[in-house]
């Protein structure tokens, strides 16, 4: 894969670092002209921890979580916020989950592996996944998990299965597929009917479901799911999916005479990867979808639900930075400036995938304007392997140390060891204090799970 055609008459950006707004961590600022996050000189961090890396600022992230926690309790007092596991997860971030009182989504083993071993407690996880393994569900289940999202019908029989051997009720949700289709890129779109999530509503088939999962004597219906999409900017489209779904749990009142308890509206607000994208806000989302759910279970006579949502990448994102070393320049006149970083798609494949967008600064020179156009491409073996396409950067330089804002989520998450890179290490910093949470890999770490064909004879 290349990459796209380079707009070589595009201008710079002139802003500087702090210009950025809502791309920064909270806790950016600019001293001695070097960035700095949680008190932490990003510089000084990177020759110090070495590059790739990866950075969050943890203010940042406990204060999203409270921020959706109090947002949504001010206007809707039974409600619960879910984090979604699969943006970022480590053992530090999952502690960090459980002090801000928030619960845990997990789609597979690992990740309930992850949450196991943080210790938190598993009658606060929801655990996701199209294909949940009959080995994932007997882990869900013997861990005692609060909610499993039944997405299949064969899922349910199989959770069902495995209950009954346990001798135990499993309370689940079921994914509903809404037919909406939100306003964001077709990878992450996931609520329209061709979708390969839930229950869909076509011909009927998700309410012809339900009366199978009322009728069997190990699992209890307590809620219904919705995920229409990621990177939502244009909030009506929660309207419209509530609608659908609080039908459908006046239709399940009527023939069942079953009340649902517990709605999970999916994923929370866009995020802003560039300085100019204007995002709702936190506080935005809760109100739209606050009212929407009262509104339309007013209209039924319904009991309200209780009222879950489940953000990932609006928690870190912006929280997260990634901070390399340039080593290589390279100008082809009237085509494209290239700037060689010591990362690419095996930390970021964002920008591989879908030609994700980011702002990037130099952060030894974070107080002067993004005076040039240039493309950050990684040192991988392909043509596509770029972080950012075409964007604003001061002067590059050799040694300079390039910071790539809004990383924090599907990053490492999605990394690679590509080429034989071993994965960054991750740090999060608050405070003026910088802590390894998760250690940079090893060669060895690559070569870990061999068989060394000498010793197995």
């Amino acid at each position: 894969m290349s990459l796209p055609a380079s707009d070589i008459n595009a201008k710079a950006d002139q802003r500087t670092t702090m210009d950025l707004g809502a791309v920064l961590p909270m806790t950016a600022q600019v001293e001695s002209h070097h960035l700095v996050i949680g008190g932490v000189d990003m510089v000084d961090l990177a020759r110090s921890q070495g590059t790739a890396l990866y950075v969050y600022d943890e203010a940042d992230i406990r204060q999203r979580m409270r921020d959706y926690r109090l947002s949504f309790a001010s206007v809707y007092p039974d409600s619960g916020i879910i984090y979604a596991s699969k943006a970022f997860l480590n053992k530090a971030l999952v502690r960090i989950a459980a002090e801000e009182g928030m619960n845990l989504d997990v789609s597979g083993g690992g990740e309930l592996a992850v949450a196991r071993a943080a210790g938190f407690p598993m009658d606060r996880v929801f655990v996701h996944g199209n294909n949940k393994t009959q080995v994932e569900l007997e882990e869900a289940i013997s861990a005692g998990v609060g909610r499993i999202v039944v997405d299949s019908r064969i899922e349910l029989e199989r959770v069902e299965s495995i209950a009954a051997q346990h001798g135990i009720v499993q309370d689940v949700f079921m994914r509903i597929t809404p037919g909406v289709e939100a306003d964001t890129h077709e990878y992450i779109r996931t609520g329209c009917e061709d979708s390969k999530f839930g229950f869909t509503m076509r011909d009927d088939w998700a309410f012809r479901c339900v009366k199978d999962v009322l009728a069997a004597p190990h699992v209890r219906l307590v809620g219904l799911h919705m995920h229409i999409g990621s990177q939502i900017f244009a909030l009506h489209s929660y309207d419209e999916a509530i609608a659908v779904i609080v039908e459908f749990m006046r239709r399940i009142k009527e023939t069942y005479g079953v009340e649902i308890k517990e709605l999970d509206v999916g994923g929370g607000v866009g995020v802003a990867y560039l300085a100019d994208d204007k995002p709702a806000t936190i506080k935005d989302f809760a109100d739209v979808v606050s009212d929407s759910v009262t509104r339309h279970c007013n209209a039924f006579g319904l009991t309200l639900p209780r009222l879950l949502c489940e953000p990932g990448r609006s928690i870190v994102a912006c929280a997260g930075v990634t901070l390399y070393t340039v080593g290589i320049l390279k100008t082809l006149p009237g085509i494209r400036k290239y700037v060689a970083i010591d990362g690419g798609m095996s930390d970021n494949v964002r920008t591989a995938l879908y030609h994700a967008d980011y702002e990037a600064t130099i952060a030894n020179k974070a107080d002067e304007p993004r005076s040039e156009i240039v493309t950050l491409c990684g040192k991988h073996c392909e043509s596509g392997d770029a972080v950012v396409l075409d964007g604003s950067l001061q002067h590059p330089e050799i040694g300079d140390i390039a910071c790539v804002f809004g990383t924090g989520a599907y990053c490492r998450s999605m990394s690679s060891n590509y080429n034989g890179q071993p994965r960054p290490a991750v740090v999060f910093v608050k405070d003026g204090h910088a802590r390894v949470v998760t250690r940079r890999e090893t060669y060895d770490d690559l070569m870990a799970c061999d068989i060394d064909e000498e010793c197995a004879r």
